[in-house]
Parts: C-alpha cells; structure tokens; sequence
C-alpha cells in the first residue's frame, strides 16, 4: 500500500524538525516548506494527501495558503498549528475548510488520531470522487445504443434539458432504456455530484409510499419507532426519478402536486415544512392522456410533469438498431463471461429482425446473456435461443396460405389462428420473462391453460 504523503509548512525549524520524526516514525513520507511561498510551490510540484500549515508563516499565512491549497485539490485534508491566544483565528481556517487544528505546545498522541482520522476522510473523499467517475462514465450516452433516426431524436432532446431543471417525463414500453435515459441527464447536468434517488412507484405498496417519499415522523402510526428521512430529502441538491409515475396513487399524486408548485414537503405526522431543492425526472410505459380521460390520473399534474417529454421508441420500431445492440451485448458480455463470442448466425439474426421483442432492448440483453452462457462455439445459434423464439422460423408466409386453394376454408382458418394464438403466448411469455403465472394474467387465462397450450405448440425448453 502506498504510504501517506504530508507536507509540513512552519517558519520554526524545530517544529519542522519534530513534526517530521514523529511522521516518518509513523510510516508517512514528508515533505517540508518553511514558509507559506514554498508551501504553495511544493504542492504544485507534488500530490500530498494531507497538509500541515503553521497559521503564521513568512510571505504567505496559513490562512491564505489554506485558500490556495483547497482550490486546487479540494480533497486535501489540512491541519492548522495555532500558537496560544490565536484559537480564534483557526476557527476562521475551520470555515474555509482546514479539517481541524492542534496548538503549540502539541500533544503528540492527539497529533496522531487527529491525522489518522483526516487521513481516513481523505480516503473516503477520494473513494465518493472515484465512484462518481465510474457513474459518469457509466451513464454516457453510448451506453445508450442507437444510429437510427429516432434515436437521433432522443439524444437531441437529451442534449437541451441537461443544462437546466425543466421537469422531464419519459415515455415508453417496458425495457426500452427509461432509467437509462434519466441517468444520463443527471449525470451530465451540473446536479452530478449529488444523489440520483429513484422511487419505483409500483415496486413500493400503497400504504407505504407516501412514507418512502415523503418521509415520517417518530410515532406518526404504528411501527413508526424513528423518524424517517424520505426521498425528497435524501436527493437534495441532486435528481429523485419518480419511475412508473403513472401508477402512484391519486391521492398521492395531489401531494405530489403540490411538491412540485411549493417546492417543498412535510413528514408524515409532521407539522414542519422542509424545503427541498431537486430536480424531478419521471417515466411511464402507460398511455397518461387515456388515464386522464379516464380519471385514474390527474390531468394538473399531467401538465405539470410534461414539461418536456422524451419518447423511447420500442425496439420493434427501430430495426436499424438491433445489430448495433446485439454487438454491444455480445461485446459487454464476453469480458463478465470470459468468453468469445464472435456474433449471431444468419438464422438468428434473421429471427431477431422478425421477432416483436415485448420486453424490449432489457429482454434482448437478457436472451444475449443467457445465449452467451449456452453457446459451446465463438458464434451463437438458434439451438441456442428458447424454443419459443425459434419457432419465429417456423410460422411460414400466412399470405402463400392464404392463395392456396387446394386447403379448405375451415383447415386454412383454423391454421391462422393456431399461428396467431402461438405468436400471442410467444409475445406473453417473453414479457413475463417466461414465468408462467405472470404470462398466464397477461393473457387472461389459467395458469393450466397455458399449460395445455405450450404443450400444443411446443414451448417448453
């Protein structure tokens, strides 16, 4: 491990000279200045972790050294030696931003916790800064995959409300990247430093929503044995993305409502306004001005969060895009699998540009991974894919059906809409991600009925 680095700044050359036995004792490397001029000079040339600055000092003082050192490495961690009589003036260091400060004549055991600790919140800072790299790099927009011209559209608009607060509303089927999109603003914007908080408004049960939004107070109903800090607060300064807004509760959307006029929010069980300062991003895969029309949405808050609204076009409207989106998984995939795929067989490339793919862009991810896994070669196969999904090669062209005479009605009839029926359950089960219960409600059967009919059409694995 990388030892320590501290500068040392005092006009005293025998603090100079005890501070750096006592350091490098403790292991650290040490680098001294004896007034505030070379203190500037040295920590321009080199990266310290932590800084001693002596508050009365020769051609610069502590003070304005402090000042200097913090703008160009915020997470410096800087120590103030204060003689007696001048505990006042390193208070002042304290507020422009000195981690703490020790007096003369020092105790050298508390000189030694007060460092350790600094240097702890100095690992700390630079771990929150590294991870806030990784984030941004994380959320650029090539994550978000896409040449054709309606995603062209969608950077486009990406591009304008990133520089300011406008409320945003992001529209589109399940799977095709809302989350995503709502990363890559708040990332890019100037709130990227602060939290991202995201609030799945059908994941959370109704009776305990407003608490997770909102927050509430110690004792406010029954198993409320603390306060309770809520979303709007934890994201301050920062982004809350409300997702599948359209599924919040009425009576929770006019509280909502309300936030976003005010600007601010009370606890539950709370008397006390709190100001909150965020930027709101939503999403739904619902259609809101049929919700509004039929009153299960309110038509104010409709406006108020449609301010500027972002439609994510489902992958079936956007052929262009599915190779560039298959050469993205395979390429992710093969560094967290170790494996290397080199690409997709004709026939497979052929089914995917035929499928209607229901759960999107995530469930083309998650067919690719599981693909990946199954493939014994570097290419992958349609042995590989579910069989539901082979059987895309197998329903032929229901127009030459329908020109060939020498079928009876009835048989040609009944062979569309065996074809027809497959191509539903298909479509149901890929949604539901081929859990059955899930697919059998989608389809409005029972769970034994999609059993019968998988048995039929042979989709069972």
């Amino acid at each position: 491990m990388q030892r320590a680095r501290i500068l040392v700044a005092d006009d005293e050359d025998g603090i100079r000279f005890l501070l750096r036995e006592l350091l490098t004792k403790e292991g650290y490397q040490v680098e001294e200045a004896k007034d505030g001029e070379e203190a500037v000079a040295k920590m321009r040339q080199n990266e310290f972790d932590l800084a001693i600055l002596d508050i009365k000092m020769p051609k610069l003082d502590g003070i304005e050294v402090l000042k200097q050192l913090k703008k160009s490495n915020p997470n410096l961690i800087v120590l103030m030696i204060t003689a007696f009589g001048t505990q006042r003036i390193a208070i002042n260091a304290i507020r422009e931003g000195a981690y703490d400060y020790f007096s003369k004549p020092f105790d050298v055991e508390e000189l030694r916790i007060i460092i350790r600790r600094g240097l702890e919140k100095r690992r700390l800072l630079d771990q929150i800064h590294n991870l806030r790299d990784v984030l941004s790099k994380e959320y650029q927009f090539d994550r978000i995959i896409g040449g054709s011209a309606e995603m062209q559209e969608v950077y486009c608009l990406i591009r304008k409300v990133i520089t300011n607060d406008v409320t945003i509303l992001i529209q589109g089927e399940s799977g095709t990247g809302k989350e995503l999109v709502a990363q890559a603003i708040h990332y890019h914007g100037y709130r990227k430093n602060k939290p991202f908080v995201k609030v799945n408004c059908v994941a959370i049960p109704e009776t305990l929503l407003e608490s997770e939004m909102f927050g509430h107070e110690k004792g406010s109903f029954t198993g409320a044995f603390s306060q309770k800090i809520g979303k709007f607060e934890q994201a301050e300064g920062g982004t809350l993305f409300l997702d599948e807004i359209g599924d919040m509760p009425l009576a929770l959307q006019a509280k909502l409502l309300r936030v976003l006029q005010e600007r601010e929010i009370e606890r539950v069980g709370g008397t006390k306004t709190v100001k909150v300062d965020i930027r709101i991003i939503t999403s739904t895969n619902i259609n809101l001005i049929k919700a509004v029309e039929e009153k299960t949405f309110r038509e104010d808050l409709y406006f108020r969060i449609n301010v500027l609204p972002i439609y994510l076009p489902p992958l079936r409207q956007r052929h262009d895009d599915i190779t560039l989106l298959v050469d993205h998984f395979i390429n992710y995939y093969n560094g967290k699998l170790q494996k290397n795929i080199q690409g997709v067989s004709k026939e497979v490339m052929d089914m995917f540009m035929r499928y209607s793919w229901p759960g999107n862009i995530r469930e083309m991810e998650n067919l690719i991974q599981r693909a990946m896994i199954l493939s014994a070669s570097n290419l992958i196969n349609a042995d590989c894919l579910p069989s539901g999904l082979k059987s895309l090669s197998e329903y032929g062209d229901d127009q030459e059906l329908m020109e060939d005479f020498s079928i009876p009605l009835a048989k040609k009839l009944q062979t569309i809409a065996d074809r027809i029926e497959k191509r539903v359950i298909i479509t149901a089960l890929a949604k539901a991600s081929y859990k059955r219960q899930e697919s059998a409600d989608l389809l409005g059967i029972s769970r034994k009925s999609l059993h019968n009919k998988m048995l039929k059409y042979n989709l069972f694995e």
